[in-house]
């Protein structure tokens, strides 16, 4: 894969998160997978047309997205993955996206983003590519976020 496809996903979560109150995230590791990714328990979709077709998926424990949907809502405590969390995810998720598909298009790349989908539960497959994909794993506040990256020029 392209790193200059690779890095406006990473500039993004890196731009993005610090904004909503986080620390600066850090990247922990990143490996080449094939087609699929196992749910970790919140997994939220989004796809890529025009000049970049594919898909990222932001794949975390429900511990994480709740760690993370709490401090969106200013701290307050988020004890269920419910309604609200799962909004503030998939907003999230919408954000981290158009932020990237913006540093795309400052390549000088057309791309149009489609709605998130998100999935609750553990220890299924989500078909992301028909190839391989680049996993790139970020560190936020000491909660895993998992960036799985498919797209092609």
């Amino acid at each position: 894969m392209d790193v200059k496809l690779v890095n406006p996903f990473i500039d993004a979560f890196t731009t993005v998160l610090p904004q909503m109150g986080f620390p600066t995230p850090q990247r922990t590791g990143m490996t080449v997978n094939q087609q699929n990714a196992v749910s970790q328990g919140v997994a939220v979709i989004v796809g890529f047309t025009k000049e970049i077709r594919g898909n990222v998926v932001y794949n975390m424990s429900e511990e994480t997205a709740k760690f993370i949907a709490s401090t969106m809502m200013m701290g307050m405590p988020v004890e269920s993955f419910d309604e609200m969390a799962q909004s503030a995810i998939s907003e999230m998720s919408n954000m981290l996206t158009a932020n990237a598909a913006t540093n795309l298009t400052a390549l000088g790349l057309e791309v149009d983003i489609s709605t998130p989908s998100l999935t609750v539960g553990s220890d299924f497959q989500i078909k992301i590519s028909n190839e391989q994909y680049l996993c790139v794993i970020m560190d936020v506040s000491g909660h895993q976020v998992e960036i799985d990256i498919a797209v092609k020029q």
